[in-house]
């Protein structure tokens, strides 16, 4: 089966064909960065993180650019608030962005350009739109003529008379049409500015995604996603500038995210009713995080609730509770040392290896449809349940055991849930509240469980029962196996 996924452009699933054979050229529009990222932010960013891995995953070569908007109204209100240069807070956020990203398994992209490293190439752009006749100058502002192109609306799925209803004009604006935009905005006093044919100024938001395009894959790409929100306007802008300049289709498929609901409410920041991702970092682990942002087919809404995070972080514990038993199996094989009979060491029987093999495919399956990571989740709790199945049986052997481990991390490896971190988020040196594990460390939990082993020895049960619960309250949990006694921390 090939990967198939669904094209918001014609409303249906289809086969992804590449424009070059075996490579991708992918954009995703990244954060404008004046704050940190909410959970609606991060939803897109794991989403479209796990599509570039799963393709990767698949043999395709990818290259993955996303942006950074560091230059905008949002980020100038923001200095101002905050009495700061313009410069001094887009370059703080970028950087609080990798540290965010980074702890949720966010590999960086290929590319990361930002607005301002582009000026000249957005002014060269606008001006060869304004050439061609799709764009015109105001008053030092550069407009875009929707009219001039004759598809706006394609994406969205929307008629003029649709669009229109969305928009205003202020007796003062000298737009032509209710739907053109600004692809170049007169600097208005105290603002930051760049010299241009049309006086100074600074780009509009759309115009950068189109440059960064054009710039870093070129004329035609491959994948373009987003969040829905994005769509209309944004998108549809950019399908407008792009194929006017070059005279060509811009992307061949449009993927977009649903939305992240709180209450029933998209969340968002003009509504003040978001979490940033900061903010759960530091209340439970970035995997349980990630694993909830996969918990459902990305083009569904997700709602948050705490109760959805708990069930996110028991799902995961089942994962990985499954992966420390293996470890833990393997550890004592390998104790044993040459006392082991050969068929502890390389027998594994024809139905395990077929169970192995039928979860891998269970997995392609579902993501080679339209990267259905909730059907890929459910394969991989089918692997914990073979692996669960087969230690509980005889004889198990360490080529066995390497089998189910080695499935389990590159299925778990490709959702990004082995990049994501399980330490607490250290931000500036402090936890700034994050979820401590206690003071003790690995060589007093060692020694505690030392001491509770000889209790036991001495069938002293009530002082064992106090260690346990003495860990437990330190974060700790004791688990007691025929092979032996295991400890982790919550």
């Amino acid at each position: 089966m090939t990967v198939q996924l669904y094209n918001t452009m014609s409303r249906q699933k289809e086969p992804l064909i590449p424009i070059e054979p075996g490579k991708v050229r992918f954009y995703a529009c990244g954060p404008t960065v004046y704050d940190l990222f909410h959970l609606g932010n991060a939803r897109m960013f794991v989403v479209f993180d796990t599509v570039r891995r799963y393709l990767e995953y698949r043999g395709f070569q990818v290259r993955y650019v996303q942006n950074f908007t560091d230059v905008d109204d949002k980020i100038i209100q923001r200095a101002n608030e905050l009495g700061l240069d313009v410069r001094a807070v887009a370059n703080r956020n970028i950087e609080e962005y990798f540290r965010d990203a980074k702890a949720l398994g966010i590999r960086p992209a290929t590319v990361h350009p930002r607005v301002t490293e582009c000026i000249p190439e957005i002014i060269q752009y606008i001006d060869d739109l304004v050439k061609q006749g799709h764009a015109y100058a105001a008053n030092g502002t550069v407009y875009f003529d929707t009219s001039s192109f004759e598809d706006y609306g394609k994406l969205s799925h929307q008629s003029t008379e649709e669009m229109q209803a969305g928009f205003r004009i202020d007796v003062s604006e000298e737009k032509r049409h209710p739907a053109d935009f600004a692809l170049w905005k007169a600097a208005k006093p105290g603002e930051e500015y760049w010299d241009s044919p049309w006086g100074p100024g600074r780009p509009g938001w759309h115009i950068e995604c189109s440059v960064m395009n054009h710039l870093y894959l070129g004329d035609h790409i491959d994948i373009h996603g987003g969040g829905r929100d994005l769509m209309f306007p944004h998108h549809e802008n950019e399908i407008a500038q792009s194929e006017s300049h070059d005279g060509e289709p811009f992307a061949r498929y449009w993927m977009h995210n649903g939305m992240i609901m709180i209450n029933g409410e998209k969340m968002s920041k003009s509504l003040g009713n978001f979490v940033t991702a900061r903010d759960l970092l530091l209340q439970h682990s970035a995997r349980a995080i990630r694993f909830y942002l996969l918990s459902a087919h990305y083009r569904r809404p997700l709602n948050y609730t705490d109760e959805a995070m708990q069930q996110a972080e028991q799902s995961l514990d089942r994962i990985e509770r499954c992966l420390l038993n293996l470890d833990h199996r393997r550890q004592s094989l390998e104790a044993a040392g040459e006392l082991l009979h050969p068929e502890f060491v390389n027998h594994v029987p024809e139905a395990v290896l077929e169970a192995i093999d039928r979860v891998r495919a269970q997995f392609i399956e579902a993501m080679d449809d339209d990267f259905n990571t909730a059907d890929a989740l459910a394969a991989v709790f089918e692997g914990v349940r073979e692996a669960n199945a087969y230690l509980a049986g005889t004889p198990v052997s360490l080529e066995g055991i390497a089998q189910f481990e080695g499935l389990l991390l590159e299925l778990t490896g490709v959702l990004g849930l082995q990049d994501a971190l399980d330490e607490p988020l250290v931000v500036d040196g402090a936890n700034d509240g994050a979820p401590a594990f206690g003071e003790l460390t690995e060589a007093d939990i060692e020694a505690r469980l030392a001491e509770r082993a000889e209790a036991r020895k001495n069938r002293d049960f009530k002082r064992s029962d106090e260690i346990r619960d003495e860990l437990a309250a330190a974060g700790v949990i004791i688990e007691d196996t025929p092979q032996g006694t295991r400890w982790r921390r919550k």
